[in-house]
């Protein structure tokens, strides 16, 4: 595919920008495959994208029963942080991190990184230590935080009120290389790439089962017929529990809705992004103006893409008391996210019971920015069948043996 750049702009503009190429094929499956991803989202096609860079495996199909990005790629608030106290959690999420940084230019696609670095505020005493205890293991674990003063955040970000009458800002956990990215573009770049491996993107293509043959996985049945494979894996977040059922096995996993909105645009205001979880909410302001706002989970499991005004309410109310120059803004849209959360609140990436298949879920709401990490994990976990040093803590066995990488406290926020 033709290189994009400054110059691909100007010539295509002198000829009405008609000679633009579609960036990536809508083929026919073939028969077989060498491996099938199940799920076009972020981690999917980062999957397909490292398993062509890393091992030269491109005899691929990325299969999705919606649009590419469809799912929860394109539904988040697109916060990229690696602050995690685990040293496994960290690992990952710092690979994905620095993975964002140079992805742009990778990929010969904007997805727009800013690193315009996240804080993430103490509200409590408890949260004063706990953030302290986490810049400490930060920086053991590489991982380049601290924790920063009233003072310091209120020059960060100037209209927090950090004087709040139930929860003054004592201080903040600040890691200034995280920031933001396109979700959208995220997964138009990886798909751009694999497509031009020469991987096959099937849209509009849903499995309806899995065959197998003696305990492995021979294909798949979808709505456009039988598939081959040799290997396949499950990418598909919430609905990982459905596709693992029709292989004959469970997942501890279970599927909450999360929800997100943005007000309507306003001029620039905010060039960080703010987690507030004692009174859980979290902020940030977006190229085109809109303050990009989320909440916790809901309290039930459930398949939902929609919003509702309950959430609404109770995350902005949170918010104005710590914004409360957001008091008078009006909301602009509204959505919603299926996520699959496991006990421990720390993701699966890992052989399952049947052999060639392979588990990336579990990943809660730090989906988005885990993209690049999992797929680099997950893909050496593929062409291996066997974990490296960034999966091997986050297999399905971990629940037998009571290994759990607790990161439900140990993160700063209660899902």
């Amino acid at each position: 595919m033709r290189r994009y750049s400054a110059f691909a702009i100007v010539r295509e503009g002198l000829k009405h920008h008609m000679g633009w190429e579609r960036a990536w094929r809508s083929p026919e499956p073939k028969a077989r495959y060498d491996a099938i991803i199940v799920g076009a989202g972020g981690h999917g096609l980062a999957t397909a994208y490292y398993l062509g860079k890393n091992f030269g495996i491109t005899n691929v199909a990325i299969l999705e029963k919606g649009w590419l990005g469809g799912g929860n790629t394109g539904r988040n608030t697109t916060i990229i942080r690696s602050n995690y106290l685990q040293d496994p959690s960290a690992a990952i999420y710092e690979k994905s991190r620095s993975l964002y940084e140079t992805l742009s230019q990778e990929l010969n696609y904007n997805v727009m990184f800013s690193p315009r670095g996240v804080m993430m505020l103490a509200q409590t005493e408890h949260e004063v230590r706990g953030y302290k205890r986490t810049a400490f293991a930060n920086a053991i674990q590489g991982v380049k935080t601290e924790f920063v003063g009233p003072e310091r955040v209120k020059a960060l970000c100037p209209i927090l009120n950090i004087h709040g009458p139930r929860y003054p800002v004592l201080g903040a956990l600040w890691q200034a290389r995280a920031g933001t990215a396109r979700h959208d573009a995220v997964a138009w770049g990886y798909a751009r790439a694999c497509s031009e491996m020469g991987m096959d993107i099937i849209q509009q293509c849903e499995v309806t089962g899995i065959r197998q043959e003696g305990g492995r996985v021979t294909g798949v049945d979808t709505t456009k017929g039988e598939i081959g494979c040799d290997k396949l894996a499950l990418v598909v977040a919430g609905h990982s529990g459905r596709l693992a059922e029709m292989a004959g096995f469970r997942l501890p996993i279970e599927s909450v809705p999360l929800q997100a909105l943005v007000s309507e645009p306003i001029k620039p205001c905010m060039d960080v992004v703010v987690m507030a979880n004692t009174v859980h909410g979290y902020m940030s302001q977006s190229d085109k103006g809109e303050m990009v706002i989320g909440g916790g989970t809901d309290g039930y499991n459930a398949y939902t893409q929609r919003g509702s005004f309950q959430h609404v309410e109770e995350t902005v109310r949170a918010l104005v008391e710590t914004f409360p120059i957001i008091g008078r803004l009006k909301m602009l849209r509204q959505w919603g996210g299926i996520v699959d959360m496991t006990g421990d609140r720390s993701p699966i990436l890992s052989k399952t019971p049947v052999g060639g298949i392979y588990a990336n879920c579990g990943w809660g709401t730090g989906g988005f920015k885990a993209i690049p990490g999992s797929g680099w994990a997950m893909a050496e976990l593929i062409a291996k069948d066997a974990p490296g040093t960034l999966a091997s803590h986050f297999g399905l066995d971990r629940f037998r043996a009571g290994r759990f990488i607790d990161e439900s406290v140990a993160a700063g926020v209660a899902h």
